[in-house]
């Protein structure tokens, strides 16, 4: 077997190519098996909408291929998402090789710690944020407006809600390392805190719907987990 420290870096670039040709392979078989259950998958994402319509109403179609696109772009959206721990795994066996004993022991817990924010995220995002977002749509528009949601713009809404909100939980792992690996200081950081809650904002306004409350719900937890990865982080020197 080779030895990763005498590998060129064109065998690098090989390896790394290999494994994301076998990432994209799994995320292939996990669509596939994921095909069957499109429908259910379709329903499961819908909900937090299709639960606050009037009785009788139902999402619309604006597009002839709609009906059958819309739901089949949630599936691969949904098998991507359950393709993350795999990803994690082929990242840790390209980078593992080069890893001392004691830094693999690092990096183990922390890839299992990305994976459980990311989908902690994914959770907030469907279960605490969508619902109160849309709750306040569907109860803000006027007696004269029949809401009737077309099904693309709804998932556009919801799918980038659940990424933006799984890779921002990601936040205490960036802030971890960031500190940890002694590329910024603790004191440094501190001192930047009032700029980097600005900037939370700021990607809270870019990554969600245009609304306030979209905003207000990535920006807050992005910060707060700031602070959590803060917390738990010691300088390099410590």
């Amino acid at each position: 077997m080779t030895d990763p420290n005498d590998m060129t870096f064109m065998e690098h670039l090989k390896e790394l190519r290999s494994r994301i040709i076998r990432m994209f392979l799994f995320a292939g078989f996990i669509l596939v098996c994921c095909l069957p259950f499109t429908n259910y998958i379709y329903s499961l994402i819908s909900a937090p909408l299709m639960e606050l319509m009037p009785p009788g109403s139902s999402m619309i179609a604006t597009e002839v291929a709609s009906p059958f696109l819309a739901p089949l772009r949630v599936t691969i959206y949904s098998a991507l998402i359950i393709s993350v721990p795999y990803f994690f795994l082929e990242l840790w066996g390209f980078i593992s090789p080069g890893l001392y004993k004691k830094e693999k022991a690092f990096v183990g817990p922390l890839i299992l710690s990305s994976i459980i924010l990311f989908y902690t995220g994914i959770a907030f995002a469907y279960f605490v944020v969508s619902p109160i977002i849309l709750s306040f749509f569907m109860s803000s528009a006027p007696d004269s407006i029949q809401v009737m949601t077309d099904i693309n713009r709804y998932l556009d809404f919801v799918l980038k809600l659940f990424f933006a909100f799984g890779f921002a939980f990601e936040i205490p792992i960036a802030t971890y390392l960031v500190i940890t690996t002694g590329l910024v200081s603790k004191d440094r950081i501190k001192t930047m805190r009032p700029y980097l809650i600005i900037s939370f904002f700021i990607i809270g306004m870019f990554l969600t719907p245009p609304d306030i409350f979209s905003q207000l719900f990535l920006a807050v937890p992005m910060w707060l987990l700031f602070e959590v990865g803060l917390f738990v982080s010691r300088d390099k020197k410590n």
